[in-house]
């Protein structure tokens, strides 16, 4: 029995690779692709020493260029694309009159457009098939806004209208897209946020983490990658085959309030 194919974008850590390394477990074709080929190859060598069926892709999805070459590997590969999760992201924190006009263009690019035209790109090969899942990895930030992250709040809310319009366009066949929305996950990313809004507002990174990050959260947890991977599985499943254009929130009943 064939293998369902999985491409991952920036994959090389973080969420994305905890998303790999749950697939490939689970039997899958893993494509794990990041922007930097070398800390892609890394990582998938890793799963593959494992034991795993997992290759290594170079994917800015930015670049037309790289997203022509992703389908260009598929289709040598068999020509499936059964399931693709929209991963990649970037984060700079500033108030907007503050905020460098490249970055803003930046994170839009990277956390909107690229999935928008890797989406584009992959539909084809999931409707020669008849079988597509396409995960979007949202944010907390795709429900509400945060100070200082007018890019990447507009770019996460924009993700929950793009799954609307797709959902639409390929109801017509077992495709399906959705948005996974946590709280804060303990990514190399936000650990970065953490020393930088300590050093913005001189306090104590514990503090960032205990009166920032997780106030607003009831739990007053950080989301965990098996919560992730199990989201994922739930998604991609024959069980939620009619869940289509939704937000799948993980949020410690942050947004209940």
């Amino acid at each position: 029995m064939r293998k369902r194919t999985a491409l991952v974008t920036g994959a090389a850590s973080g969420i994305g690779l905890a998303i790999c390394g749950d697939l490939a477990q689970r039997g899958y074709a893993v494509w794990l692709s990041d922007s930097q080929y070398e800390a892609a190859e890394g990582a998938a060598k890793n799963l593959r020493d494992q034991g795993f069926a997992v290759n290594a892709l170079k994917l800015d999805v930015t670049s037309e260029t790289d997203i022509a070459q992703a389908v260009a590997s598929l289709e040598a590969a068999g020509g499936y694309a059964d399931i693709l999760v929209n991963n990649a992201g970037i984060q700079h924190v500033a108030r907007l009159e503050d905020f460098p006009v490249d970055r803003w263009k930046l994170i839009t690019e990277i956390l909107l457009i690229g999935p928008a035209m890797l989406s584009r790109a992959l539909l084809p090969l999931m409707r020669r098939h008849n079988f597509g899942r396409i995960i979007n990895i949202g944010s907390i930030h795709s429900l509400v806004a945060s100070p200082h992250k007018s890019a990447y709040v507009a770019a996460k809310h924009g993700l929950l209208g793009f799954s609307k319009v797709v959902a639409l366009e390929t109801a017509d066949q077992n495709i399906t897209i959705n948005t996974l929305c946590p709280s804060y996950v303990k990514t190399p990313l936000v650990e970065q946020q953490i020393a930088n809004q300590a050093k913005v507002h001189g306090i104590s990174e514990a503090d960032v983490i205990n009166k920032i990050m997780l106030e607003p959260m009831p739990k007053k947890s950080f989301i965990e990658m098996d919560e992730l991977s199990g989201a994922v599985n739930y998604l991609i499943s024959d069980a939620a085959r009619n869940m289509t254009g939704q937000e799948l929130v993980l949020d410690g009943g942050w947004t209940v309030k």
